[in-house]
């Protein structure tokens, strides 16, 4: 049985198969979590980012999708990043959020990993509201792990304590 815990912590320093990025659709790197992860990764994230772009997404990567990388400098093994929908650019499709989550399961699980953390995907900039980001995470992930799955651990690490809070109601309901 696939195990989903809340944390508020730093999601470069989890020791973790995979951990995800809220990246933009360039791979380019940016800010918030994206900067974050680009910098703890080091600088042959930011070049493996674009030979992705290069061979697969020209055009740069779609809301919903999702890809990995290998993590560098980081604790983790892998890097999956996905394009979370940018409210204020009139991304308002719960689908593709939860899309960002169920892809991203799916990248990990084909890289081999057993566990992952999460950032809470668009609720910064892009504008999503933390409730709402926290019961599409949540009801996408345990719609798509259960029993058997390869997946054992996914953990929801956010940066704030009303993220945490949003997280932790999501998840007892």
């Amino acid at each position: 049985m696939t195990r989903i815990t809340a944390v508020r912590g730093d999601l470069t320093a989890e020791v973790v198969d995979a951990i995800v990025n809220a990246a933009n659709s360039s791979l380019l790197g940016g800010g918030g979590v994206d900067g974050a992860i680009h910098r703890a990764a080091g600088p042959r994230l930011l070049e493996a980012c674009r030979e992705v772009r290069r061979t697969a997404y020209p055009d740069g990567l779609p809301t919903g999708y999702a890809v990995a990388t290998p993590g560098f400098d980081l604790p983790a093994r892998f890097v999956i990043h996905t394009v979370g929908p940018n409210r204020h650019a009139g991304q308002t499709d719960s689908a593709l959020l939860a899309s960002c989550f169920r892809e991203s399961l799916r990248i990990a699980r084909e890289a081999g990993a057993r566990s992952i953390a999460f950032p809470a995907v668009s609720a910064g900039v892009y504008g999503w509201a933390a409730d709402e980001v926290a019961r599409i995470a949540v009801d996408t992930v345990r719609a798509e792990t259960g029993d058997g799955d390869s997946i054992e651990l996914v953990r929801f690490v956010l940066f704030s304590q009303p993220l945490l809070s949003a997280f932790d109601a999501a998840l007892t309901d």
